[in-house]
């Protein structure tokens, strides 16, 4: 079972100053790692993390997650490999299928249904493990032709390998190619729009089967992006989280991405669903807040 470690979600990353504010407050808490995300109207999601790590000694950055749909995944070596190069190595490659319709939408570009743009995420997953791996990249796809022999810049050592999502085949992607699983708890309708029907515990307990079994011999970290994050005396009850999510009591009670109580609560149900799921990594989005549970069980 692998010790908890534990991470934030921030921006907007539009301040310079901000955003070595955040840097130095997140590693100065006891967190392992800093994530940005990637959306139409936001910022890049790799310039700011490289000027973060420049003020910081000892945290990893990357993107949760990079929409596939966006990249062209030999360019995103490029700009991934540049990355870890200037921070010393503490660069991780988040990775996600993209789902927001308005988005592409936006830019004119088109938003593949399922099948095609969870085959597209496969190829490009392959393509970004080789190059980053070995800085050359010889594959033929449906999507991809890659011929390059040497990508011109390499990282420092081992990027890892963050890989987003819930459905079956995502999961499996992750299996082979992972080396940090998050189980996002969210099922897209079909425009795109994220919904939580996937919160049930038991649905994740299902998903962390199917990883299982792609994973073969491979050990792959569990994670879970907190949607919902409240520590103290006045956190909300399980009710009032299950009248905001739309859920039973039950489900809200064990989810593992919704977390509302005090520390003790808050440690007593992580450390439950780790044994039932293997989820030891959580990102949240309140570093302050959630700053007394990371000091109980990071580690642990």
């Amino acid at each position: 079972m692998q010790p908890f470690r534990f991470a934030v979600q921030g921006g907007p990353w539009r301040d310079p100053a901000a955003t070595v504010a955040l840097a130095r407050l997140v590693e100065s808490l006891g967190y392992d790692e800093l994530y940005s995300s990637d959306h139409i109207g936001g910022a890049d999601p790799y310039a700011p993390l490289t000027f973060a790590a420049a003020a910081t000694e000892r945290i990893s950055f990357g993107p949760l997650v990079l929409n596939n749909e966006f990249h062209h995944p030999a360019l995103l070596a490029r700009t991934v490999a540049t990355a870890d190069a200037l921070s010393g190595g503490r660069m991780i490659l988040g990775l996600g299928t993209g789902y927001a319709a308005d988005e592409h939408a936006a830019i004119g570009l088109e938003l593949r249904p399922p099948g095609p743009r969870v085959d597209r995420f496969e190829e490009s997953a392959a393509i970004l493990r080789d190059l980053l791996r070995d800085g050359s990249c010889h594959r033929s796809g449906r999507h991809h032709t890659i011929d390059l022999d040497d990508l011109g810049i390499r990282p420092v050592g081992r990027v890892p390998i963050l890989i987003g999502g819930f459905g079956r085949r995502v999961v499996g992607i992750g299996g082979r190619y992972a080396d940090i699983f998050q189980f996002t708890g969210l099922v897209h309708a079909p425009d795109g729009a994220p919904t939580t029907g996937g919160f049930a515990l038991a649905d994740v307990e299902q998903r962390a089967t199917w990883l299982t079994e792609a994973a073969a011999d491979r050990a792959i970290e569990r994670s879970a992006l907190v949607q919902a994050c409240f520590v103290g005396d006045d956190a909300p009850t399980a009710s009032d989280l299950a009248e905001r999510f739309e859920l039973d009591e039950a489900t809200v009670a064990d989810t593992p991405f919704a977390l509302s109580g005090s520390v003790e609560q808050i440690v007593d149900k992580l450390e439950r669903v780790r044994e039932r799921t293997g989820i030891s990594h959580y990102v949240v989005r309140d570093p302050e807040g959630f700053a007394p549970v990371v000091d109980a069980l990071a580690g642990r």
